[in-house]
């Protein structure tokens, strides 16, 4: 038996007081550790989680899902989990499917587990679809892996894996940057099969913008790879903090 990762669940989120009560709720009756990066909610975003069971950590400005998840990922390292779980705060991914994502995390040779929606890809809009397959496809080839679902947020990510790399993304591109600058340094990317809701849940994904965000990250990544190193110097974090990102993506 695989032996079980001590881990956390890393929540970013902006205006997301509505659903982030019943997932916290949830994720704390898994006895996982929740942690929301509220990245400058103009909304109850940070009251909500804290009365939830979240640690919080706000940020005093809206600065991207990028920057949110970095922020998640130095406290997780800092911390001493083993394993850092990503999820969207809007409600559309299924917390009852935690327990698969950790158990394949588990496996020997498993540094990064991504859930895909490849089963249910029916069921998302027609633009998001078309872009989710073309990028995933771009991504499995440029990664040697296969990947069929490179832009799903739901996913668990070793320790090992995020000392060693410095992200840079601020946006959507976070995801593919992570899958990107692993597989350069060899960590095996593992896919899952998961259930997603999209009723009442809008994507907040731009597909012009982001489209491009992921086209000058991929150019980016051919031309000068990223440099892999461990990213986050020691930190003091509270149980609620607010944190300005530096101009080079670090935690001060």
């Amino acid at each position: 038996m695989a032996k079980s990762l001590k881990s956390c669940v890393v929540i970013p989120a902006y205006n997301a007081a509505k659903t982030l009560g019943a997932l916290i709720r949830h994720i704390r009756q898994l006895k996982l550790d929740a942690v929301v990066v509220n990245d400058g909610s103009t909304d109850d975003t940070a009251r909500v989680a804290a009365a939830s069971g979240a640690l919080v950590i706000s940020h005093l400005a809206n600065h991207g899902k990028g920057v949110a998840i970095r922020s998640g990922f130095a406290f997780a390292v800092e911390t001493g989990y083993d394993a850092v779980v990503t999820m969207d705060g809007d409600g559309q991914h299924d917390p009852a499917e935690l327990p698969r994502l950790l158990e394949e995390a588990a496996r020997d040779g498993v540094a990064i587990v991504v859930g895909h929606r490849v089963q249910e890809r029916w069921r998302m809009p027609r633009i998001r679809r078309w872009t989710n397959q073309v990028m995933s496809g771009i991504v499995s080839w440029l990664t040697r892996q296969d990947i069929p679902d490179s832009q799903c947020g739901f996913r668990v990510i070793r320790r090992q894996v995020l000392e060693q790399m410095r992200l840079s993304s601020r946006h959507f591109d976070i995801e593919t940057e992570l899958l990107l600058a692993a597989s350069r340094a060899g960590w095996r990317v593992s896919s899952i099969p998961i259930r997603t809701i999209y009723e009442h849940h809008p994507s907040h994904i731009r597909p012009v913008v982001d489209g491009f965000r992921f086209v000058r990250l991929v150019l980016r990544y051919l031309v000068a790879p990223p440099r892999i190193e461990r990213a986050h110097g020691p930190t003091t974090w509270l149980s609620h903090q607010e944190v300005r990102p530096n101009t080079d993506g670090e935690i001060g």
